[in-house]
């Protein structure tokens, strides 16, 4: 797929407002799809379904049909596909950043970017953000109007509390009973253990789930050139060290703590992808589209 600038992080932080920004990333992102090898993806998940037998003759594309020579049926507002729980995580955690981008920062623009293009395919998006505690509930809506309260509700966002993934995975378990898509952005800076089995209620229940770890590139390299003083942004414990005398160690860690969810996630029939806060957007995007097409 074509890359475009305007799908770079660092580019994307220069504009403002969470919503022009979102609506930035999707469109430079279906433009790239028009122009790629996967073109029909844009086709398929815009505002158009393919042409089935029994279907009303009224409801067909002829522009597309004059175009292409493909059926495809307009969709319609109340036509919708498809319930989406975006789980945004604010721990203090998600504050960190070694550039010009937190991890909350990326992951709440992944969160509005993945609402707009689910709106855009009249799929229904609700959004639960939590640290500690859950923090907020949206229900899920499929009006194309619904993105400016989700895009406030993630723009207002700050870092504050302890990471407790589990909590919040178990507590949307409970009280989302209707089969969907659950989407979870975090850092996973959490006990494993606890994380997995709180993914598999979600699952137990039916749910589809898939699971963006957004990590600063930092956090996966410990490539810090000079002695540092590092502080846990969520006890505020401070420890010295020279990085360079335990990075081996460090990545060795990092690495095994990644592959286990990997793993974990494997076993559980969950879609797991590591996002470092440079990843171009786009790569989310089109893993989104992919499950979607999948689910339909």
């Amino acid at each position: 797929m074509p890359k475009t600038r305007l799908l770079d992080p660092a580019a994307i932080a220069r504009l403002a407002g969470l919503q022009l920004k979102a609506r930035a990333v999707v469109e430079g992102f279906l433009t790239g799809l028009h122009q790629s090898p996967y073109r029909g993806f844009s086709v398929e998940f815009s505002q158009h379904r393919q042409y089935m037998p029994g279907d009303s003759l009224k409801h067909l594309d002829y522009k597309v049909l004059a175009r292409t020579g493909r059926y495809y049926i307009k969709q319609f507002e109340e036509e919708t596909n498809l319930k989406a729980y975006l789980l945004v995580d604010h721990s203090a955690s998600m504050g960190y950043s070694s550039g010009t981008v937190t991890k909350l920062e990326y992951g709440s623009l992944l969160a509005a970017a993945m609402s707009l293009l689910l709106l855009k395919q009249r799929d229904a998006v609700g959004l639960v953000t939590f640290s500690d505690k859950l923090t907020g509930i949206l229900e899920p809506r499929s009006a194309m109007g619904w993105l400016g309260p989700l895009t406030n509700n993630l723009e207002a966002l700050e870092p504050s509390g302890k990471t407790a993934v589990p909590e919040a995975l178990l507590n949307i378990a409970e009280r989302v009973k209707r089969r969907g898509l659950v989407i979870l952005i975090s850092d996973l800076l959490d006990d494993p253990e606890g994380v997995i089995a709180g993914m598999r209620a979600i699952r137990h229940i039916g749910h589809e789930m898939m699971v963006f770890h957004v990590l600063d590139p930092l956090e996966i390299s410990f490539a810090f050139p000079r002695d540092a003083r590092f502080r846990d942004l969520e006890t505020g414990q401070v420890i010295s060290s020279r990085p360079w005398h335990i990075r081996d160690e460090y990545r060795r860690e990092m690495q095994q703590f990644i592959e286990e969810y990997k793993q974990r996630c494997r076993e559980n029939r969950i879609d797991y992808r590591l996002f470092p806060t440079d990843t171009p957007y786009e790569i989310a995007l089109f893993e989104l589209l992919v499950r979607r097409k999948r689910l339909m």
